[in-house]
């Protein structure tokens, strides 16, 4: 296990480095998917071939399930399967380049064993997985306090809160403030750092398996808004959260 968690760990910052490397140039370039607020760049598809690259030199048997290139879904979850978001937050990236985050995780059997979530312009690395606690770059790092909703912030998915779907205003009005960053990723480190008691968005496999792993390694909740447990085959609506903010969502959301 600790060979994989380093061979991961460095092909994540081999990534990032290229991203970094990549605001010195002109050489971006900009498409969307499924509308104009869905964007992909060239760096997100070179980004997963070079992690899709190394996974398949580690390990020829492993599968893939991730955000581009027509990886976006599997038949099964058998065997080991690594589940890549390249750039999560890519409209940070373009407009802003910070706040959005490299993730991998590494799925056994349809269960979670290890993620990795990297906030590439911060340097703040959460890893680690079922079993081998959870660390920040290398330290490693206690589950947060079990704040409730009122104690604490929650990050919300905009179009959500727009639309106030599963009440997340009466969400929004019981936290002591709501947080809109456009990137799962960088919420879910919020989340396992303490600096958030909870976070409500649609998000896809991709999104939420890294942060996944490390949430529930350190005793935190997680599952689709109605309770459930994820599916990590389509796009849902997900909750994470401490466990007394959990049950408030539960319990806003009727």
């Amino acid at each position: 296990m600790e060979v994989m968690v380093n061979e991961i760990k460095s092909w994540i910052y081999d990534a990032g480095e290229v991203i970094k490397k990549s605001f010195q140039t002109d050489d971006l370039v900009i498409d969307t998917k499924s509308g104009r607020t869905d964007l992909v760049t060239n760096l997100d598809k070179a980004t997963q071939k070079f992690l899709t690259q190394r996974i398949m030199a580690f390990d020829p048997d492993a599968k893939i399930l991730g955000e581009e290139d027509g990886k976006d879904r599997l038949e099964a979850f058998s065997g080991r399967v690594f589940i890549i978001d390249p750039i999560d937050g890519t409209m940070n990236f373009v407009l802003e380049q910070e706040n959005f985050c490299i993730m991998v995780a590494v799925y056994e059997d349809g269960i979670g064993k290890l993620g990795f979530v990297y906030n590439v312009m911060k340097n703040e690395f959460l890893w680690g997985g079922r079993g081998i606690g959870v660390y920040c770059n290398d330290e490693k790092i206690e589950p947060p306090k079990d704040i409730s909703l009122s104690e604490g912030l929650i990050g919300l998915n905009h179009v959500m809160y727009q639309k106030d779907s599963w009440h997340v205003q009466k969400m929004g009005e019981m936290a002591l403030g709501v947080r809109m960053t456009g990137c799962a990723g960088y919420e879910l480190i919020g989340l396992l750092m303490g600096r958030r008691a909870a976070y409500v968005s649609r998000l896809a496999p991709w999104d939420y398996a890294p942060g996944g792993v490390l949430i529930e390694e350190l005793g935190l909740r997680m599952s689709n808004i109605e309770g459930h447990k994820l599916n990590l085959v389509d796009r849902e609506l997900f909750v994470a959260a401490t466990p007394k903010a959990y049950e408030n969502i539960m319990e806003i959301k009727g």
